[in-house]
């Protein structure tokens, strides 16, 4: 092992741990670190415009009496085989609640799903990305029954209430108590609970839990986790009388793990998932080349949506401005749906609390609910809106199939051309509307855009249902375009054009092939007419465009100009 790669970590350590770091912790490290360079690793290529992810869960797509991995493999195979190559697997490990983010064992696999064995079979056909639920853990794990029961390993694993700890400035997305109460082998216990009584927050400023966390994460790795998506991960540092939120230390963990992953398996993308305004999200770029390879663009869900509803790119172009190229290593991890709610934080400061509240009564009127977070001073505001993306799209005067089908691939279009690497989610690509019955069953609002889906019956569905297969196969032949042009590399330069209040623009453009790419977009209900600074061809039409071009309600040009 390199000394200069030892020191390093060394320094990273003593930045997270200051005054408390033990000469022992880097000794601890340097035996994981030998441990995991025995394993056979196989290489990771890099991310490239070929790149799409989907987003699901182990059980989106079941058989009866199978492991629903083994139906997903099955439906991924006879679907979508050569279009996408990187499957988000939501948590799919043993869980209590929150649909699999209250995790009671990190190390192995959700037996409804199937075992290990099956995740090795689906890394054969493509690339996967582990959820790494690093900031908590279920209360029925063994780690906190042994909290509960005054075992020795975990008495530090967990942050008990601590009169002295000053939390009035606590930010969290939840209205429910910090702290709970447990009961133990000798007594009540209470723990920090950032997201609920269930997932109770691990304690990183505890050096041993920092090793194990670090040892799980290498055997996702190991396991063909060629993405790992660190949830919930500005969390996982708390401070008395600060935010306990992004503290300098989670920033300082993260740029470990992305140090000792580029170390034993170069190329695996670390990416952060923190649902908080746009400057606080990017920060998880560190200096744009040490610490995570994608963030999630929480802004481009909410900021679409409000642009195909008032017709107006106004607010979307002035943000986009502000995103260009990050490094060669880095870049943004883009979605519109996912299986949480269109987040709201991630506008602050962008659109006003009035144009906030017109998404919140549109989601509302298409059957949509909305979640709510407790402020510092008392207050609630809007956290997120739980909608499925494609109700959430539609306006009164999208009244015919084929208008709302273009309105679904125009908000598609806008995401496929941005900088950075798609995800789409499986309810978006297979066209699904509200789970409004998974909603009032269980009464969780994220449930709107969770369904189940049966493996022959969606096969069927998207054969003979008109909005479905519009939806599907109109996708599909974007997506393939995309993958030919290296402008939409995710390190490819971008530039908005403003061509009008009721246009989205771009120009992409690679400066190794010397390609160009410009999109437009017509986010109104009514057809245009606009001039375009470019000449050359419609990659989605195939027909030669000239320097003006009218585009129909909803529809987008990729522009690929000549030379």
């Amino acid at each position: 092992m390199e000394m200069e790669f030892l020191n390093r970590l060394e320094i990273k350590l003593k930045e997270i741990y200051g005054d408390k770091y033990r000469s022992s912790y880097i000794d601890s490290f340097k035996e994981l670190i030998e441990l995991w360079s025995s394993f056979q690793w196989k290489e990771v290529k890099p991310i490239s415009e070929k790149s799409i992810y989907l987003i699901t869960y182990g059980d989106s797509i079941y058989r009866e009496n199978k492991p629903t991995l083994a139906s997903l493999h099955e439906f991924l195979n006879e679907k979508l085989a050569g279009i996408v190559t990187d499957v988000h697997v939501l948590p799919m490990f043993p869980y209590t609640s929150d649909d699999g983010f209250s995790v009671t064992n990190y190390r192995e696999i959700q037996p409804k799903l199937g075992n290990w064995e099956n995740i090795e079979l689906l890394s054969k056909d493509y690339r996967l990305m582990f959820d790494f639920v690093a900031n908590h853990i279920s209360k029925e794990s063994r780690w906190f029954q042994g909290y509960l029961n005054g075992e020795e390993t975990y008495q530090d694993y967990f942050i008990p209430k601590d009169d002295s700890f000053d939390t009035s400035k606590v930010v969290r997305p939840r209205t429910s108590p910090l702290y709970h109460q447990y009961q133990g082998k000798n007594g009540v216990k209470t723990a920090w609970t950032t997201f609920s009584e269930d997932q109770v927050d691990l304690n990183f400023s505890y050096f041993p839990l920092l090793l194990e966390m670090t040892d799980i994460l290498l055997l996702y790795a190991s396991k063909g986790g060629t993405s790992i998506r660190l949830d919930a991960i500005g969390f996982i540092w708390k401070k008395s009388g600060t935010s306990s939120i992004h503290m300098p230390q989670a920033h300082a963990i993260i740029q470990l793990w992305r140090m000792i992953l580029d170390y034993l398996q170069p190329n695996t993308q670390i990416i952060t998932e923190t649902n908080v305004p746009h400057q606080e999200n990017i920060s998880y770029f560190g200096d744009g080349t040490n610490e995570a390879n994608m963030v999630y663009q929480f802004s481009l869900p909410p900021l679409v949506l409000f642009a195909l509803t008032t017709h107006n790119s106004k607010k979307l172009s002035n943000w986009a401005e502000k995103i260009g190229k990050v490094s060669d290593t880095s870049t943004f991890f883009n979605f519109l749906a996912s299986h949480d709610g269109i987040g709201m934080r991630p506008v602050e400061g962008i659109l006003s609390e009035d144009e906030k509240e017109l998404l919140v009564e549109k989601v509302k009127k298409n059957g949509g609910r909305i979640s709510y977070k407790n402020n510092p001073d008392g207050t609630k505001s809007v956290y997120e809106l739980n909608i499925n993306y494609s109700d959430a799209l539609m306006n009164e005067e999208d009244i015919s199939e084929q208008m709302q089908v273009n309105k679904i691939l125009a908000a598609h279009a806008i995401l496929l051309s941005f900088i950075g690497v798609p995800a789409i989610y499986y309810h978006s690509i297979l066209g699904s509307r509200n789970d409004l019955r998974g909603v009032q069953q269980s009464n969780i609002n994220r449930r709107i855009n969770r369904e189940k889906l049966e493996l022959q019956a969606i096969i069927k569905e998207l054969g003979f249902d008109s909005r479905r297969k519009g939806i599907f196969e109109g996708l599909l032949d974007m997506i393939t375009i995309r993958k030919q042009e290296k402008s939409f590399s995710p390190y490819a330069e971008q530039e908005v054009l403003h061509l009008g209040g009721n246009v989205f623009s771009l120009r992409r453009f690679c400066e190794k092939s010397e390609e160009e790419i410009l999109f437009v977009v017509n986010v109104d209900s009514q057809p245009i007419t606009i001039p375009i600074p470019a000449t050359g061809v419609d990659l989605w039409s195939r027909q030669e465009v000239e320097e003006q071009i009218r585009l129909n309600p909803y529809q987008f040009m990729w522009i690929k100009q000549n030379k």
